[in-house]
């Protein structure tokens, strides 16, 4: 049983300023400043050179880190990651998260598609994960994509 998350926004920048941002690992964690019980983001620190099976710690805001696979680089058009290493409460309701960016050229800039497949620990988590991941993190999800925006436009 999966919570998809789905949040989408135009920036008016280039395909390929939006992914630069969305990787840099100096800036982003400053516009992912997390929703409610979702932490932001205090650092992200790259395991090896940025490619397709290479590993980021990502350290929270409260000092905890969690791990990101990288699973897809297209440079200007796509990024996929698997987030895992969840600590608790979250933990007790999922595995793990996939994340996958779409930057879709358009007319006004770049649009943005950022969809995150969070894999839940059993049927019964789901009364709980479903309102805390559509309400918090995707909430999250969207304040940072605002920020993005304000970033590069």
């Amino acid at each position: 049983m999966n919570v998809l998350l789905h949040a989408e926004r135009t920036i008016h920048a280039a395909p390929e300023a939006v992914y630069a941002l969305c990787l840099d690992a100096e800036r982003f964690p400053t516009l992912f400043t997390g929703f409610g019980p979702i932490p932001g983001l205090r650092r992200i620190t790259l395991n090896g050179p940025l490619a397709v099976g290479a590993t980021r710690d990502l350290e929270d805001n409260t000092g905890l880190v969690l791990k990101e696979r990288i699973d897809a680089l297209e440079p200007g058009r796509r990024h996929a990651y698997t987030l895992s290493g969840l600590h608790p409460p979250l933990a007790w309701l999922a595995r793990s998260g996939h994340a996958d960016w779409h930057f879709i050229p358009s007319n006004e800039g770049t649009r943005v598609v950022w969809t995150y497949d969070f894999e839940l620990t059993g049927p019964l988590a789901w009364p709980l994960a479903w309102p805390l991941l559509q309400g918090f993190m995707r909430g999250a999800m969207l304040r940072c994509l605002d920020a993005m925006a304000r970033a590069l436009e």
